[in-house]
């Protein structure tokens, strides 16, 4: 039993850990409110990496689909698009913000209010290609902090 017992908790150290080795600050995070019948909504935060990583993609159980978008210029035309990879330079920092790199959530599952707080998973790539998950909560709010 004390082996079993040690095992479990050398488990949970490392899933702790891993958890941490990302390195990754989060500062700022905020979401739009949504009306009645709206699908989706924008969410913005200022991303730090101390050593470097990727941001890979989010999720949350608030929407059926989260995906990291930027906005790029097509001729005359600024458009929203997808992105695989989010680069989070060391020690720089990378804005999610409005009319530039930000996070969608498509298919919510409910609408979001003002004052409400929304769990996200962050899914990211370390330096050293180790693949870790970074819980935030996010706050719902008309404007940045």
């Amino acid at each position: 039993m004390k082996r079993w017992a040690m095992a479990v908790i050398m488990a949970m150290s490392l899933a702790a850990y891993a958890q941490r080795s990302a390195d990754i600050d989060v500062k700022a995070a905020w979401a739009r409110p949504t009306v009645a019948g709206q699908m989706g909504t924008g969410a913005f935060m200022q991303l730090m990496s101390r050593d470097g990583a990727r941001l890979l993609g989010a999720s949350s159980d608030v929407a059926g689909v989260v995906e990291i978008h930027e906005m790029a210029m097509e001729g005359n035309v600024m458009r929203m698009r997808p992105i695989r990879v989010l680069d989070l330079p060391p020690g720089g920092t990378v804005d999610l913000k409005p009319g530039g790199h930000h996070m969608m959530l498509m298919d919510l599952k409910l609408p979001l209010a003002v004052g409400e707080k929304i769990k996200v998973n962050l899914q990211l790539e370390t330096r050293d290609k180790k693949l870790v998950t970074q819980p935030i909560e996010v706050e719902v709010r008309p404007r940045a902090p």
